[in-house]
């Protein structure tokens, strides 16, 4: 988007050129003018109105002929995205005594199956399969032990499944089961083996119904991963060109600690940085794994990819429906920078590091700045245990995570080479394979210094 600002009263005006995304279904979107959102006298029907939002940043609305309905026309074109993975979570799919909810399960699979006749394609992401089993054993209170959640969600899981099948049935759609654990993204084949059978169910206008493997997923073995939130974003990353919906009990991202008379919705947030976490408060006694701060991480993982997440309230009807019309609904958190491909996506969000490799301030310019490749003169510490090949996190000397690699060497080499010039390396060694510790092929960077 580029702009050229006019002058400085309330009607000040941008005109603005927005570019359209590549891809099927897209919006094409003209040139628009802005005028800033003030009295309301200045509103141009047609305009965009811009205002400040809580975060420094400007959000636009696109004004209608009456000024009554408000469209963002960034959001129109986001909503034209060709693949929508939608992510409920427990509380939207569960009663409040905590067991499953049916009717909101078929208001679902209409949603979902209405989307699918405009020609998207649609995954799902749902939890409530503990839900689903306390409501199958007659159970009043979730259990508190890690084996018997494990044991309702067993018997959950096949309720759950049923349930959406059935009422998807009746719209003449189909689900299919997939369950995941974290192993199965991290590692290389498995993470295509994934992505190759989402593909052909969402070939066949088959609506995939993914949840974590709870009966074997436990903490300790670091195999999980940590609630679905995560789990639906790996899932957008995987499939790419997609939109990320997470349907909440929340109407959004609020501007104040929890939602209330003071607080209100940021419609729109440009990054995920600091100032946007501290706004969160996940200190609450829900069912539910994942708070806002979890779905502020998801959508930092898939808009660092390069796509867009927008997360609404999924108590309110027809959500799905406003949101592919692109109202604005809820609170859209924007794309960094260009889509990256599928390989470097597996390497920097969605594969387990096994190490880190610390730098120097000259290291970290080069590699976030200047897109060069590692080289063993910037590298001042190493840590954990990697061998050649393995994904390694490259940090600050305090300890910020800048970017992911493919590392050429293992720690204890790199531990013998770093700081030295790459001509050194074979002197070092006795060998020099690679130049560079990490190819800039092999990088992604998650953080600019």
């Amino acid at each position: 988007m580029t702009a050229e600002w006019g002058g400085w009263s309330t009607g000040r005006t941008v005109t603005t050129a927005l570019k359209p995304r590549s891809g099927p279904r897209r919006a094409s979107l003209a040139c628009a003018t802005m005028v800033f959102a003030g009295d309301v006298s200045g509103e141009v029907p047609g305009s965009i109105c811009v205002s400040v939002s809580g975060t420094g940043k400007t959000t636009g609305r696109f004004c209608s002929r009456d000024c009554n309905l408000m469209t963002d026309l960034l959001r129109q074109e986001i909503s034209a995205t060709g693949t929508l993975v939608v992510k409920v979570g427990t509380r939207v799919v569960s009663r409040d005594c905590g067991t499953l909810n049916h009717e909101r399960i078929a208001q679902l699979a209409q949603e979902l199956s209405a989307i699918c006749e405009t020609g998207r394609r649609v995954v799902l992401v749902s939890s409530g399969a503990v839900a689903a089993g306390m409501s199958q054993l007659g159970f009043k209170q979730r259990p508190a032990g890690l084996a018997q959640l494990q044991a309702v969600a067993a018997v959950g899981q096949a309720s759950l499944i049923e349930a959406y099948d059935r009422t998807l049935r009746e719209h003449g759609r189909h689900a299919a089961q997939v369950l995941l654990t974290g192993d199965d993204l991290n590692d290389r084949g498995r993470y295509l083996n994934v992505r190759n059978t989402l593909l052909s169910l969402l070939e066949w206008g088959v609506i995939p119904i993914i949840n974590e493997n709870d009966t074997v997923a436990v903490d300790e073995l670091m195999v999980t991963f940590g609630d679905n939130d995560r789990l639906a974003a790996l899932v957008t990353n995987l499939l790419q060109d997609a939109l990320l919906v997470i349907l909440s009990d929340v109407e959004g991202l609020y501007d104040a600690d929890a939602p209330g008379s003071e607080s209100r919705t940021i419609t729109t947030v440009h990054e995920v940085n600091d100032s946007i976490m501290a706004l969160v408060d996940d200190h609450d006694g829900g069912p539910g794994r994942g708070g806002m701060s979890s779905k502020l991480e998801a959508a930092r993982l898939v808009s660092t990819a390069g796509e867009n997440v927008i997360i609404a309230s999924g108590h309110k009807p027809g959500v799905l429906a406003d949101i592919v019309a692109g109202k604005q609904i809820g609170t859209l958190i924007l794309a960094q920078g260009k889509s990256i491909s599928s390989r470097k996506r597996w390497i920097g969000l969605s594969a387990q590091t096994r190490g880190s490799i610390f730098l120097d301030d000259g290291a970290c310019q080069a590699l976030t700045e200047e897109g060069r490749s590692l080289l063993a003169i910037g590298i001042v510490d190493a840590e954990g245990d990697f061998g050649k090949g393995d994904v390694v996190s490259l940090r600050t000397g305090p300890g910020i995570e800048l970017a992911r690699g493919l590392t050429n060497y293992p720690i204890d080499e790199i531990r013998m080479i770093q700081g030295l010039r790459s001509e050194a390396i074979l002197q070092r060694l006795g060998y020099r394979s690679y130049e560079e510790v990490i190819h800039r092929d092999n990088l992604v960077i998650l953080r600019r210094v």
